[in-house]
């Protein structure tokens, strides 16, 4: 998220997601949509899906629980999954469009796979076959599974300008700790957590960074999502100092 294309970059999973008013004609429409992403898109599925949670998991969801779980018994909504070589997962149902990157670099910078381009690409096709008057909601979504050098207070605010209150509650002591708020800034929205958690016995701080907008008009979706990722990237800035920067330009062990 910084203006830097790392080689081991914090950012385990991305999501980008739109809803809409349901629409019961877009079964109809699946065939001539997949066939414009094919070339992008070669390996397709129909699912079926259970519940789709977008945001509010919980601050103890781990990374491999934010990833929607996906049935194949015929008792929940119809899915048409397609996926890419380049590990991005596009999913559509009647009603929204979600596409995660679990190998992200960056969004729009040199150097790397551009998740934004990916976005336009699926967009820019699906709205030559789907005609919307509105997009009820647009989300764009950051975890970062990030490094604590030693779990201990001096060494955290060394790398972190976190929200935990570890004046009151020592870092040392905690086994968990969670911090979780809803923002509005100007026309859009952020919900940023911060979560210590024991990850594969080792404790981590997950960051999570879920921005969305409401009542988009379909003409707008790139622009807000734009905005949405600049929203995200300050608070992101704000959050991690200059040694997670070094962290992220080394190679992993």
């Amino acid at each position: 998220m910084a203006n830097e294309v790392f080689i081991n970059p914090t950012v385990k999973q991305v999501v980008f997601q739109i809803v809409f008013p349901n629409l019961f004609y877009l079964e109809n429409k699946i065939g001539e949509f997949q066939l414009k992403i094919m070339k992008e898109f070669p390996e397709s599925t129909l699912l079926h899906r259970m519940q789709f949670a977008w945001a509010d998991v919980g601050p103890q969801a781990k990374i491999t629980e934010i990833t929607s779980k996906l049935e194949k018994e015929p008792t929940g909504q119809k899915v048409w999954q397609f996926k890419s070589p380049k590990n991005f997962v596009l999913n559509v149902q009647n009603n929204s469009l979600d596409i995660t990157s679990s190998y992200h670099k960056t969004y729009n910078l040199e150097g790397g796979e551009k998740f934004r381009d990916i976005i336009k690409l699926v967009l820019d096709n699906f709205f030559e076959v789907i005609s919307l008057p509105i997009i009820n909601r647009i989300g764009l979504r950051y975890i970062d599974e990030c490094p604590i050098p030693s779990k201990d207070n001096a060494a955290f605010k060394s790398y972190y300008n976190t929200v935990f209150p570890i004046k009151r509650f020592n870092l040392d002591d905690a086994t968990e700790m969670d911090f979780k708020t809803l923002v509005k800034r100007k026309k859009y929205y952020l919900r940023y957590v911060e979560s210590l958690q024991n990850v594969e016995n080792e404790y981590k701080l997950i960051l999570d960074f879920d921005g969305f907008a409401k009542n988009v008009n379909p003409k707008d979706c790139l622009k807000v999502t734009d905005n949405l990722h600049q929203l995200i990237s300050k608070e992101y800035e704000k959050t991690i100092k200059a040694p997670v920067k070094e962290y992220m330009r080394k190679p992993k062990e």
